[in-house]
C-alpha cells in the first residue's frame, strides 16, 4: 500500500520534527521576514479555523499569533467555524486571508481547476479520519454501523464530505430518520465534534466520525468520562482511492493517543492552508517563509507528532494548486 504515514513515538517525532526544522531549512530558504517593513503589510488577517476543541481551532490560533508577532500583518486572529466548507466560503466571501480545509474539501469546489480563486500556501498536516464508538458496544468495523445512529459531522465540515464516501465504500446505506433506522441502512445525523461526543456519551448515537489531528483534545476529554474505541478504517482505501482519487492515505493514530485505546490504522486526507488567489504575494511569501523558519512555534503543544511542515511536504497540496507567490518561495527554496 503506498503513501502510508505512520507516526513515530511521540516524544521523538516532536523533537525531531522541532530539530529538523531549525536546522535544516532556516538555512535553505533566504531571510524575508525582516524585510517587512510597517507601510507594505496588511493592517488585519483573520484565519478561518474550525470547531473549539478540534486541531482547526488550535493550529489557526497558533498562525495567527506567529503571522502578528513576525510582523506579517500588524495584527492577526483566528475565528472559530463549521469546519473545511465554513472556510472556503469565508474566503470566496473576503472576510478570511488564510484557512484550512481538508484537500477532499477543497477539490471538490467549482472553479479550483485552472485560474482558481481559492489557492495553496502549503500542506500543513495530515487529518486522521475518527469512528468513535463506546467501547461497551457490540460494534467492532464499519460494517457494524448497519443499523445504528451516526454522528457525520456538522454541515460546513470537512467532515461531513468525508463520511458518506466512507460509509459508501463500506457499502452502507444511509437514512435521515435517526429514530428508527431500516435494517442494513446507517442513520446519519449532523452533529459535529462536541454534541457528537455528547450524544455518544448519552447514547442518542452509535458512533461519531471526525476527522481531525492526533489527538483532538475534546476526544482526549471525553474517554475521562466514558471508555473509547476507535475503528479501523484502512480496509476502504482501495475503495476510496478508486471513487476519489489518491487524495487518501493509510495513516495510524498511536498507541497512547487517547487514554485506554489501542493504536488502529485508519484513512487520512491532508489538510491545506488556503488563500484567495488575489491575496498579494508579499503576503503570502513571508507566510511561506513564517511556515519553514518558524514552525516550531505552529504544533499544538497535545500532538503526538501529525505536523508535516517540512519543505519536501508542504508543496504536496493534492492537486489544489499553489499561489504563484508560494509556488515561486518555494521553487527558491528547492534551488
Amino acid at each position: 500500500m503506498r503513501d502510508v504515514h505512520v507516526p513515530p513515538a511521540p516524544p521523538s517525532r516532536r523533537s525531531v520534527l522541532k530539530s529538523a526544522l531549525a536546522v535544516g531549512l532556516v538555512s535553505l530558504l533566504p531571510p524575508g521576514l525582516s524585510s517587512c517593513t510597517a507601510g507594505d503589510r496588511p493592517d488585519t488577517l483573520t484565519v478561518a479555523g474550525g470547531e473549539p476543541g478540534g486541531f482547526y481551532l488550535e493550529f489557526s490560533t497558533l498562525l495567527a499569533a506567529a503571522l502578528e508577532r513576525h510582523g506579517v500583518a500588524r495584527h492577526a486572529t483566528a475565528v472559530p467555524t463549521g469546519g473545511s466548507l465554513d472556510n472556503l466560503a469565508e474566503l470566496r466571501a473576503g472576510r478570511a486571508a488564510f484557512a484550512v480545509a481538508l484537500a477532499d474539501a477543497a477539490t471538490q469546489q467549482p472553479g479550483l481547476a485552472g485560474g482558481a480563486e481559492i489557492a495553496a500556501v502549503g500542506k500543513v498536516y495530515e487529518n486522521y479520519v475518527h469512528c468513535v464508538v463506546r467501547r461497551d458496544s457490540d460494534i467492532r468495523d464499519i460494517s457494524g454501523l448497519a443499523g445504528r445512529r451516526v454522528a457525520v459531522g456538522q454541515p460546513g465540515s470537512g467532515t461531513s464530505i468525508t463520511t458518506p464516501r466512507l460509509l459508501a465504500a463500506a457499502g452502507l446505506a444511509t437514512s435521515a430518520d435517526a429514530a428508527t433506522p431500516a435494517p442494513g441502512t446507517t442513520a446519519v445525523e449532523n452533529l459535529g465534534l462536541n454534541d457528537g461526543i455528547a450524544a455518544l456519551k448519552a447514547g442518542t448515537v452509535d458512533a461519531l466520525f471526525w476527522s481531525g489531528g492526533v489527538p483532538t483534545a475534546a476526544i482526549a476529554a471525553a474517554t475521562k468520562e466514558v471508555a473509547l474505541a476507535l475503528l479501523d478504517l484502512s480496509a476502504l482505501l482501495p475503495e476510496l482511492r478508486r471513487r476519489y482519487g489518491g487524495v487518501y492515505d493509510r495513516v495510524l493514530i498511536p498507541e497512547g493517543s487517547y487514554p485506554g485505546v489501542p493504536a488502529v490504522w485508519t484513512v487520512g486526507a491532508p489538510n491545506l492552508l488556503l488563500c484567495r488567489r488575489d491575496l498579494d504575494g508579499a503576503t503570502v511569501e513571508r507566510t511561506v517563509q513564517l511556515l519553514v523558519h518558524n514552525a516550531g512555534e505552529l504544533i499544538p503543544q497535545s500532538t503526538l507528532g501529525v505536523q508535516f511542515l517540512s519543505a519536501e511536504t508542504l508543496i504536496n497540496t493534492a492537486g489544489v494548486p499553489l499561489h504563484p507567490a508560494a509556488a515561486a518561495a518555494y521553487r527558491e527554496l528547492h534551488g
